[in-house]
């Protein structure tokens, strides 16, 4: 199997290795992460932090993006420039038990977890989360640098800008547009066009 490098050790990272595993296409080397001492996740070690990428990097040239997004997009795109600038492959990781179409496209450093559903025609960017339950509809168009989190719903021809966050069990009517940089709480249900890093609040 491919050693992949797993860049962030925090909740999302324990994910992504039960995602990965289940694939089977790669093989966790370790975890690159700010505690650089830090004990081992799930059972792998951590390496180093930043500093040391592009070491491990020299010997794995496989990584991905751990880090989790909540609301803002900021540390994992700032991550995935790292990568890139360190001449990382960024795989595109899809679990077993999800769904993603033929007819659809995912970028690179993209996960689909446990039970996600990507339609037809629909896309998503590079270094995006597609959570567990997610459900992307046909011809939706999501950027990059999005999470489109647990049991959320983005329905047909929906479009969502760069570094939007969708929150749990949203549900986006089709057609709308979503700008960049926006924050969908978990519980809303968006059945109008929302601006440039607008914030709808979710229930609650």
């Amino acid at each position: 199997m491919i050693p992949l490098l797993l860049v962030g050790g925090g909740g999302h990272c324990r994910s992504c290795i039960d995602v990965i595993e289940e694939e089977g296409r790669y093989r966790v080397a370790g975890i690159v992460d700010r505690a650089r001492s830090g004990p081992p996740v799930l059972g792998y070690p951590v390496l180093g932090d930043d500093e040391d990428l592009a070491r491990l990097l020299a010997s794995c040239a496989d990584a991905l993006v751990t880090v989790g997004q909540i609301k803002s997009p900021d540390a994992r795109r700032r991550l995935y420039v790292l990568l890139k600038d360190s001449g990382a492959r960024l795989p595109t990781i899809v679990s077993p038990h999800a769904h993603v179409s033929r007819r659809a496209e995912l970028g690179e450093g993209t996960i689909a977890m446990h039970g996600a559903v990507v339609n037809a025609a629909a896309s998503v960017g590079a270094n995006c989360i597609v959570n567990s339950l997610a459900l992307i509809e046909h011809d939706a168009k999501v950027a990059e640098h999005c999470h489109i989190a647990t049991g959320a719903r983005v329905n047909g021809d929906v479009v969502i800008g760069a570094g939007t966050f969708v929150g749990s069990g949203a549900v986006i009517r089709e057609g709308v547009r979503i700008g960049s940089g926006v924050i969908i709480g978990a519980g809303s249900l968006v059945i109008a066009d929302v601006a440039d890093g607008a914030a709808i609040r979710g229930v609650g």
